[in-house]
């Protein structure tokens, strides 16, 4: 586990674009897109046409799955 951030490619609305999580963070972020029955950038696409323009996807990911795993908590 080395924390650094890794780079892949999504396609949202027909548009590549790339995004920087850790490992971890994919890992999960795969997991619940799994769950829901969603394919990765389906579900990256939704999160991105909902998001604030003034917060990146990757934050945007990143709190999503924080949030997911509190839910899972409760």
């Amino acid at each position: 586990m080395s924390g650094r951030p890794v780079k892949r490619s999504l396609t949202l609305q027909g548009h590549r674009t790339s995004v920087s999580l850790e490992d971890e963070f994919w890992a999960e972020f795969r997991s619940i897109a799994a769950q829901k029955g969603k394919p990765i950038n389906a579900l990256a696409a939704e999160l991105d046409s909902t998001r604030d323009p003034e917060v990146g996807l990757a934050s945007t990911i990143r709190v999503f799955v924080l949030r997911q795993l509190k839910a899972g908590l409760g």
